[in-house]
Formats: structure tokens, sequence, C-alpha cells
């Protein structure tokens, strides 16, 4: 009997969290020095906090890196879980008393992730084997969760073979991770929030969504605080919503070994992909209150409830279930037995409700000028996970301006009611059924609806009792699969639902700049170990640590009292004109000077460009006949094509000037990509053995890109006209050597050359801008390019040089609005040398004349500089880049546009 299921859906994730503030505060009372140590902490008090404090933007990145698990001597050729992971937030006052804040978080996933667990002479990590010149030799291992030859003892001991024999050695009770490659994916996460503050009561609505390719969320949330006793007291109330809906496509790699009875209605088969489609609700409701106990000590505690309900599996999570026949066990024979291993999609309940209680006490020790944190966190839940969280945590100001919070974490869980490593199931996992006469029943292969009986496909009859001819009629046995209601109601062997207890420990360093920047890093380690848990465990299979390190650029903005150009004395024109000039289009970089020496810009740069439409050969149109014909190479006749490729940039500008004349940069950028391919028509057909893509996954990559540096000169600086040198230099920061997923077994190698996210080599770029105004009119031009300053990078390939002109003219449309046009010519040359290492060569996009070309562009932006209030001296820019020509070396996809804009402030 099949289970039915209720659609829901989940996606689990480690996230990574980041304090609001920690900005070191001047010392005074110490109730102050209390209050400000404990706003370091996330979710201690409410967003609508205490403490008003300033205007902030803060940018983090952080890196996530699990270590290798335990595969008991199969090769570790897959690589453990990353993410790259950018966030950006921002809290501004509208009002005294209104505050909007705004988050975004963006982080990309990659690697090998456990699909499920197995006994380990069921060999589920089956090794790979690769001919060389010295023979063949084992190159890594893929999942193999099927096996019909899992040999058993009479009392179910898994029992171990000699690899070269085969022969049976000893009962082998270990359990392994069954590992999994998982491609790259990106998640996006944008949230918004707007706080009210009166006297003695606060209240904050917020909302936002994540978009993922294979889930989408939205949430909204409400809260408050109302405070009594001077302020001493504070009650705190929260409730909040998610929506969740689950498109999971199954693993290309997992899938074909996978059981999906259960959610057969979920399933939707599109483009050779299976999506598992599920939708999720979550309620959360909170109570909390925060009480000063004196001018040194508070403690704080809060009560939450969550019910969720829906598709609340995990999609890419599988239970090995080992069927065995109960006519073979009970057969009083001593001989090992044949275990039949299966791999079914987990089961978890429809419902869950899950209790938590948290204090935090807090400490001021004067003696230190520091502050003591100590929390506790107990939860319960219907899934019989009860949990134990201890953390300390002690802020140390250490003097100008810096800040060391060293922090140390436990946690232990029991494991949920429905965990267990895997199943064992008495019955057959299918056997061909038999009629009521006891023959065995057979079906035309051709013609199902045909059935025969007996006992051979040598000796069938018909219906009707007339003998049928095998050789005709081609029959195959008609099976039955398994019974599901012998199986629990849920199962799951998820290592996240196991019992294990985990230690971590980590620090944060800050520095307090001056005028409101602050640079943060921090670093944790976490190890999880079954023996750690309260109690002890017995899951050491499922072990395994990873670290967290991260990096923030904070800044506190405050209004600035400098005029705009135009402003209603000449002395002040002249001041704003000197330190203030107009900026240049949003697509321009390296563009401007600050002139004034000491001054510090932070600003934001986001570019996106578009890719999709037909493929093209120079300046036309190409059909699909031309490019399998001539798009990839002689010896390798291409077989896909995108369908769409786009590109998003996310740059971090820190500008500072130690002399009037010189200005140096930093640019950190944070790359993502995003391609799809389609099947070209008239493709050669697929060659056995090589790696076919197939599905509607696509391709995702995002990580962090290459970093510039540059030394701005000063020539030119007279009223009206301004000219300077860059003299920049790119760092190979950004990964080359980025791996395709693995696709049924089959390696795909490097990933295609625009889905890397560097160039992999030390490049030159300098650039030589000039910049005009008078009135309200303004111009400028740029000439600019990149010099690859080595021949290969470590992939062995050299991406091409770039010569780029471009002009433009702004006009003033009013004293903070400038718009603008301007024209641009850029020549790039194509990639040179290849790659040094196996490329599956699927399309256009694996060959390096297919890169490059002449491209003409037309821009059309606007400039706005906020003259007054809270925000004043912020810029903001935005430029729509439209392509108007272009001459193609090789077959790429058509350009389509891009996107540009920026975000500054000087300090």
């Amino acid at each position: 009997m099949q289970r039915k299921k209720k659609p829901k859906s989940q996606t689990n994730h480690y996230r990574s969290a980041s304090p609001d503030s920690l900005s070191v505060k001047p010392r005074s009372t110490a109730l102050q020095a209390l209050t400000s140590a404990a706003l370091v902490l996330p979710g201690l008090l409410m967003s609508s906090g205490h403490a008003a404090g300033p205007d902030r933007i803060n940018f983090q990145y952080s890196r996530y890196q699990e270590g290798e698990r335990n595969l008991y001597g199969v090769p570790q050729s897959l690589k453990p879980i990353t993410a790259d992971v950018l966030h950006g937030s921002g809290i501004f006052s509208l009002t005294d008393r209104t505050r909007f804040t705004f988050g975004y978080t963006q982080d990309t996933w990659s690697g090998a992730t456990p699909v499920t667990i197995a006994p380990l002479a069921a060999n589920s990590n089956n090794p790979i084997f690769r001919n060389t010149d010295s023979g063949s030799v084992i190159a890594g291992a893929s999942p193999l969760i099927n096996s019909k030859f899992l040999l058993l003892d009479h009392d179910l001991n898994p029992v171990s073979r000699d690899p070269l024999t085969g022969q049976p050695q000893g009962i082998d009770n270990r359990s392994v991770m069954v590992m999994s490659s998982a491609s790259p994916e990106t998640r996006n996460q944008a949230n918004f929030g707007l706080s009210r503050e009166w006297n003695e009561a606060a209240f904050n609505i917020s909302g936002g969504f994540s978009r993922e390719r294979d889930y989408q969320s939205s949430f909204g949330n409400v809260g408050g605080r109302v405070d009594f006793n001077q302020k001493l007291t504070s009650f705190k109330y929260g409730g909040g919503y998610t929506d969740s809906e689950i498109g999971a496509i199954l693993d290309h790699d997992a899938s074909p070994y996978i059981t999906k009875n259960a959610f057969a209605g979920n399933i939707e088969r599109r483009g050779g992909s299976e999506i598992l489609k599920g939708k999720r609700h979550d309620w959360v409701g909170n109570l909390g209150i925060t009480q000063v106990l004196n001018k040194n000590a508070l403690i704080d505690a809060n009560f939450s409830y969550t019910h969720s309900s829906g598709y609340l599996e995990n999609p890419y999570k599988v239970m090995t279930t080992i069927f065995v026949d109960p006519a073979e066990l009970n057969n009083n024979q001593k001989t090992f037995i044949n275990g039949d291993v299966r791999a079914l999609l987990e089961q978890r309940p429809d419902n869950r409700n899950q209790f938590a209680f948290n204090a935090k006490y807090i400490q001021y020790i004067n003696t230190f000028d520091a502050a003591l944190h100590l929390g506790y966190r107990v939860s319960s839940d219907d899934w019989g996970i009860n949990t134990h969280t201890f953390d300390a945590s002690w802020v140390q100001p250490l003097g100008s301006g810096w800040m060391l919070t060293p922090r140390i974490r436990y946690y232990s869980q029991d494991s949920a009611s429905f965990y267990r490593p895997y199943l064992f199931s008495l019955q057959s996992y299918s056997k061909q059924e038999i009629d009521s006469f006891g023959r065995k029943m057979w079906v035309d292969a051709n013609n199902p609806d045909r059935q025969y009986f007996g006992d051979s496909i040598f000796n069938l009859v018909d219906r009707s009792g007339n003998p049928v001819d095998a050789i005709t009629v081609n029959p195959i046995p008609k099976n039955i699969a398994y019974d599901a209601g012998k199986l629990p109601d849920n199962f799951s062997s998820d290592h996240r639902l196991a019992g294990f207890g985990a230690l971590s420990g980590g620090v944060t360093l800050s520095k307090l700049i001056g005028r409101g920047i602050a640079l943060e890093a921090g670093f944790e380690y976490y190890t999880r170990a079954s023996s750690m848990q309260i109690g002890s465990g017995n899951n050491s299979f499922a072990d395994f640590d990873y670290y967290v390190a991260n990096a923030a650029l904070k800044f506190d903005l405050e209004p600035s009292n400098l005029p705009l150009a135009g402003g209603q004395s000449s002395h002040q024109h002249h001041d704003a004109s000197s330190h203030h000039h107009k900026l240049p289009p949003a697509g321009i970089m390296f563009g401007h000077m600050l002139d004034k020496p000491g001054d510090f810009m932070a600003g934001y740069r986001y570019m996106h460009n578009w890719t999709n439409g037909s493929m093209m050969h120079g300046d036309h149109k190409v059909s699909d006949q031309t490019i399998v014909a001539q798009g990839c190479s002689d010896t390798a006749q291409c077989r896909f094509a995108p369908t769409f490729m786009n590109m998003s940039m996310h740059m971090l500008d820190l500008m500072y000037a130690p002399a009037k004349w010189l200005n140096v940069m930093l640019m950190p950028t944070f790359m993502t990509m995003d391609m799809n391919l389609r099947e070209l028509t008239g493709r050669p057909p697929p060659v056995p053995g090589t790696h076919e893509h197939s599905g509607i996954s696509g391709h995702q990559t995002g990580a962090i890109g290459d970093t510039y540096l540059s030394a701005m000169v000063k020539l030119l600086d007279i009223p009206g006209h301004r000219m300077h040198v860059n003299l920049g230099l790119s760092a190979p920061t950004g990964k080359v050597d980025i791996e395709l997923r693995r696709m049924f077994r089959i390696d795909g190698g490097l990933i295609h050359f625009g889905m890397q996210q560097g160039s992999g080599t030390w490049d030159f770029m300098p650039s030589l801008t000039y910049a005009g105004d008078y009135n309200r009119w303004s111009w400028g031009a740029q000439l600019g390019g990149i010099k690859r300053l080595e021949d290969q990078n470590k992939s062995g390939y050299r991406l091409g040089d770039v010569i780029q002109a471009t002009a433009w003219t702004g006009f003033d449309i009013n004293r903070w609005l400038t718009a603008s046009v301007r024209g641009a010519y850029t020549w790039q040359d194509a990639i040179h040398r290849d790659f040094n290492q196996f490329n599956a060569r699927i399309g256009p996009m694996d060959f390096p004349a297919n890169y490059g070309g002449q491209f003409w562009d037309a821009g059309f932006g606007l400039n706005a500089v906020i003259p007054r209030g809270r925000f004043a001296g912020n810029r903001l820019g935005f430029e729509w880049i439209q392509p108007v020509g272009n001459d193609f070396n090789g077959f790429q996809l058509d350009r389509k546009g891009a996107l540009a804009a920026t975000w500054s402030y000087q300090f």
C-alpha cells in the first residue's frame, strides 16, 4: 500500500549571523558599558532596541568550510561542502523615532554532501576506476546505493567481503555516510523592516523573501517592546509566518538509485529532470523579558513556540532500506543470506511543534572594563529532539578602538524518534505476482495488457489456457512492489536528526578606525562528535568538523554639512566643487579622485550583465546546424549551447587620499554566474562514458572574484578641468578550477571558461581619465585596458587583453540630480592557450576561440547626491548600458544589456 503524503517543503542550510553593531563606545558609566556590550549579540534584544544608535551600513564576507567525512579508505575525490557568503545591511533613521532597516544575503554552496547512511559492507561509496598508462586506478567514488549482494548472517549483521575474491570475511557493523556531489547553488535573500519608538514602547514590522533555484520562501514578522520600572524592565513579544515552496531537482548522480513511490504524486518530470514539489508553513511566536538587575548586570529570558506543517522532509535525503526475503531468513540454514539494499526517499511527520526557552545573563566587570555573557537554551519538540546549548563570551575593550570577543559554545541533542542509520524490512523489494491458481504471471513487453501464466517462459498459456510461443510475444515477469504498510510511518537517516554533541570556539576582533568606520574579523571552529552528546551516542560515523571565517566593514553615517555645488555663497561653492566633484556614470570604474588629504570614501558597486537570445557569429545570427558543425572543433562537434548566461558582480570600493595628488584604492569583488543550456538541433548522438548535460538544473557558480588595487595620480586640476591616471593591479583571488558536477557517475571536468570566478593571472589595469564641467553641463572621457601579466593561470589558459574607450556628457536636472549619456567601444582578445585539465567539451563555451570581440555600447544614467537631512552626502548612481553593435569572435550568445548601480559616502 502506497503511503499518501501531503505536499510539504524544506531546504536545510547552515546560516551565518553577524552583529548589527560592534562599534566601540567611549567608557562612561558601567551601565552604558553593559548595555553596549549587550547590544553586540544578535537576538539578545528585539530589533527595536533600547539605544537608537547611529545610521549604519555594514558589509560582511564569510567563508564556511567543512572537513572531510570518514569514508573508510575510499578516495576522497569529492570536495567537502563550502559556502561563500556576502552580506550587506543598513539602518536608517527616517525620523527621530522611526527607523528603516534592510539586509541582503547572497551565498553559494557547493561540494559533497551525505545523501544517506548505509552499512559499510554494502560498498555504497562505489569506487570509480580510470585507465592510465600504468594501469587501472581508483579515481574517486560515486554513490551506488542499490545492491542485491549485501551479505547478512541470520541475525541480520552485515558481513564484509574480500575486495579481490568477493569471499565473506566476517561481521562488520560499521556504518558510513554515502556522499554525492552537489552542484553550486546560489541563494539570494532580502529582508526589510520598519520600527517605531515611543517613550516606553516600541513596535516593529518586517518581511522579506529568499530565492534559490529549488526553494522559495516569503516571510513576515511583527514584534514590539513595552518598558516598565523606569525602563529597567522590558517585556517583549513577537510573531512571524513563513510560506515556503520547494521544487527540488533530484540529484542526477543519485536519482537513478532512489525509490520515490511514496512521493510519486509530488514529482514532475520536465526537460529530463525529476522535480519534487511541495509546500511548507511555519508559524512562530515568542515572549520575553529583559531585566536590568543593577548598574553592572542584566538578564534576558525568552520563550518561543514554533509550529511547522507541510513537506518537512529534506528532498535530497534518502533512507537505506535492506529488504530480506523471509523465506530465505527462515530456511534453518547457517549460510549467509543476501540483503536487497534500496534507497527510499525519507518520510517525516507532516507536523512539528517545538518549544524553546533561552536565558542570557550579562555582567559588567569594572576591574577589566569588560562584560561577561553567559547563555543557556533548551528546546523540545514532538519529534523527540531535545537540545541543550551553553555559551559564554567575553567582550573586552583593549583601548585605542580595539575590542576582542572570545566565545565558546557547547550543544547537545537527542535523536529524533524516527531516526535510524538504516532500516530492515522482512519482505522482498519486488517479486513476481502470483494468480489465484498459484501460477506466476507474465506480461507482453510490447503490450502490457496481455497477460500470460506459467512457471517459465517456455511453458506459458494465455487467459484461455492456450499455449503461447515465448519467442513471438516477448514475455517479461509481472512484478509487484514491496508493501509500504510494513515500513514505519516515518523514517530518516539525516545525520542532523541523530543524537550528537558539538563544541565550538571562536574569536572576534574589531577596530574602530575613526569617524564611524570599524573593521572586524572573526574565526570559529566547530567539531561534532557522537561521544560528546549528553549521555553519549553511537553515531561516530557522522562525526565531522567545520570552520567559519569572516571579515566585515562597518560605517556609521553622519549627515554631511558640506553644501552642493551651486550653493548660495561662492565660498561654499568652491568648497563643494573642490571636494565633491560630479561623479562619472555608474558603469565607469576609477573615474574620480578625492581631493583633501585624509579623506576616506566607502562605496558599493553592483553590476549585472544579461546575455541570452540568439547564438551569434561575428555580427549575425547562426543556426544550430552551423554551431554543431563549426562551433567546437574538428574532432568534437557541439552538442549544447547556452540559452542564457548572466553575471552579477558585487564590489566594495574603499578609497583613501594620503595626499592631495594621490589616492589609493582597494576593491574586493564577489561574483555569481548563472547559465542554462539547451540541446542543439542536429547534434551528434551521445558518446558512451562521456559527460552529457541533461535536465533543467543548469550551472551556477559564485565566490570571491579577483581583487583590485590601484593608485590614482592627479595630473591636472584647474577650474572646470581635471585629469588623472590610474595604475591598477588585479590580484588573482578568484577561482579558475571550478568543476562541473558529476552526472550519472561521469565527471565533467572543469566548468566553462566564462563560469570561472576570475582571470587566474596578475593583471595590469591602467586608465587615463579626463573630466570637465561648466555651469549645469559636465563631460568626460576615459581610455583604459587590461594587460595580462602572465602567460597562463594554474588551469592552463589566459584571458584575452582588453582595450576600452568611452566618453560621456551630463546635465544637471537640478541641484542634486544629474542625467548622463555616454558611448563606449571595447576590444577584447580571445582566450589564449587552453585548459590543462579535463573539460567535457560539450559546447562553444568550452573553446577559447569563442570569446572576445569588438563591442559598441550606449549608456544612459542618473547620479544623485542627497542634499540635506539625515542622509545628506550619500551619493547614488544608476546606468543602463545598451549594446548597439557586436563583432563576436567565434560563436557566442548575444548580449542584451547591463545594469550598473553605485553607492558612495565620503568621510
